[in-house]
C-alpha cells in the first residue's frame, strides 16, 4: 500500500488538471487530504504500483474515468439512515410541506438512492406523495443506474427495516420490496415521482426552486471555498421559508449565509429566513 506521503501534492494538482481538461470533471477544492486517501485506496484495489501508472491509465483510458469517479466519490449510504434525522423530517418537516399545493425535494449527492427510496416512503405514510417531486442527483453515473433500478441487497434489509422503525414507521418494511433470491426489489411506485439525474455540485447551476434541499455527509469532502460555493447554490436553489438538511458534521453556522438561516432544534435542518 501507497503512503499517503508518497503522493506529492504537485503530482495531485497534475492528476486534477488532466482530469478537468479531458473530461470536465473538477476535483480542485476536494479536500487533499480526503482525495490523498482515496487515490491510495484506488492504487491498492486495482494494484497500480505506482501513482505515475495511476495517472497515465485516467490519461490513456477513458473507460478507467468512469471506475475512478465512482471510487473518488463516497457512496456510503443506507435506507433511513440516522433514523433521528428522518424521524424530525416526519414529525416536523412534512407537516408543514404538506401546505404547498406540490413538494419539490432535491436530494444532493444521492449516491445509490437507498436515500431517495426512504424519502419516498415517508411522503408516502404522510399522505404527501402523489403532490411531490423527488430530485435524486449524484456527479457519478455509475451509482444512478443502481438507483433508477431499485434494487438493493437483501441482507440489508434487517438493518434497513431496523432503521425504518427508529424513524416513525407504522408499516412492515417489507411490504415496500420484494424478496428475489438475495435481492430486495423495490415498489416501481416509489419511482413515480422520482426523478434521478446526474448533476455536478461543484459545477453545475440551479436548476429549480425547492423546499427542502437534502445532502449528507458530501460537504465534508469538499475544503471550505467549495463549500461556500455549494451552500450558495443551495441558497439560490431554495425558496423562502424552505428547509436545507446537511450531515451530522456539516454546519451553515460559519457560513457567509448562515444569517440567513436557522436551526430547527438539534436537528441538522436549518430554515431559510424569509428574503424580501
Amino acid at each position: 500500500m501507497l503512503e499517503p506521503s508518497i503522493v506529492k501534492d504537485e503530482e495531485l494538482e497534475y492528476l486534477i488538471k488532466d482530469i478537468y481538461d479531458l473530461y470536465g470533471y473538477d476535483f480542485s477544492m476536494y479536500s487533499k487530504a480526503s482525495f490523498k486517501r482515496r487515490i491510495n485506496r484506488i492504487c491498492v484495489i486495482d494494484k497500480f504500483a505506482s501513482f505515475a501508472e495511476l495517472r497515465y491509465t485516467i490519461i490513456n483510458d477513458q473507460d478507467y474515468l468512469k471506475r475512478f469517479v465512482e471510487e473518488i466519490t463516497v457512496n456510503v449510504t443506507e435506507m433511513f439512515r440516522d433514523p433521528d434525522f428522518f424521524l424530525g423530517l416526519r414529525e416536523k418537516i412534512l407537516p408543514q410541506l404538506g401546505t404547498y399545493p406540490l413538494i419539490r425535494i432535491w436530494l444532493a449527492g444521492c449516491s445509490t438512492g437507498e436515500e431517495a427510496y426512504s424519502v419516498a416512503i415517508l411522503l408516502k405514510e404522510a399522505g404527501l406523495y402523489d403532490k411531490s417531486l423527488i430530485y435524486a442527483t449524484d456527479i457519478n453515473p455509475s451509482v444512478l443506474e443502481t438507483a433508477r433500478a431499485g434494487v438493493f441487497p437483501l441482507q440489508q434489509m434487517k438493518l434497513y427495516s431496523e432503521n425504518y422503525q427508529l424513524s416513525g414507521g407504522k408499516e412492515d418494511f417489507s411490504t415496500y420490496y420484494t424478496a428475489n433470491y438475495d435481492v430486495a426489489r423495490f415498489d416501481k411506485s416509489l419511482q413515480k415521482k422520482m426523478i434521478i439525474s446526474t448533476h455536478n455540485l461543484v459545477s453545475d447551476s440551479s436548476f429549480n426552486s425547492f423546499q427542502l434541499i437534502i445532502c449528507r455527509n458530501v460537504l465534508i469532502y469538499f475544503d471550505r471555498m467549495l463549500q461556500e460555493r455549494v451552500f450558495k447554490l443551495f441558497d439560490n436553489s431554495l425558496e423562502n421559508l424552505g428547509y436545507l438538511a446537511l450531515g451530522s458534521k456539516e454546519t451553515l453556522r460559519f457560513s457567509d449565509l448562515g444569517k440567513q438561516y436557522h436551526q430547527i432544534d438539534d436537528q441538522r435542518i436549518w430554515k431559510k429566513t424569509e428574503q424580501l
